[in-house]
């Protein structure tokens, strides 16, 4: 079974940086997209970069020139920079990595991780 494992999270203070990591397993196949999104408190999961097998990355607009998404193809991991971080970036951060469609009868395969908590706090 694909497994992927989140890992770098912790408590920083404004304007600290962390890097995150997404390690994963059990997958044969490169990943056509890996992702990271964030889930704050009654807050909904949104999408914070996401980045191709080819390299092409996107950013939501707050995190645009402060976060930073590569990954390594060879281990299907992927990995997130964050500089000058706000006490609003405060969420639990998700991996996510997905194989798309070939065919229009196929499906989108993709798979989650656990999560790790990033605090912004003085």
């Amino acid at each position: 079974q694909v497994q992927l494992v989140e890992s770098g999270g912790g408590l920083v203070q404004p304007g600290g940086s962390l890097r995150l990591s997404c390690t994963t397993s059990g997958s044969h196949f490169s990943f056509d997209a890996m992702a990271w999104y964030r889930q704050a408190p009654g807050k909904q999961r949104e999408l914070v970069a996401e980045i191709t097998s080819a390299g092409s990355a996107n950013y939501a607009d707050s995190m645009e020139g402060r976060f930073t998404i590569s990954r390594d193809n060879t281990n299907n991991a992927v990995y997130l920079q964050m500089n000058n971080l706000k006490p609003e970036d405060t969420a639990v951060y998700y991996c996510n990595a997905r194989y798309d469609p070939v065919s229009a009868i196929a499906r989108t395969r993709q798979y989650w991780g656990q999560g790790t908590q990033v605090t912004v706090s003085a």
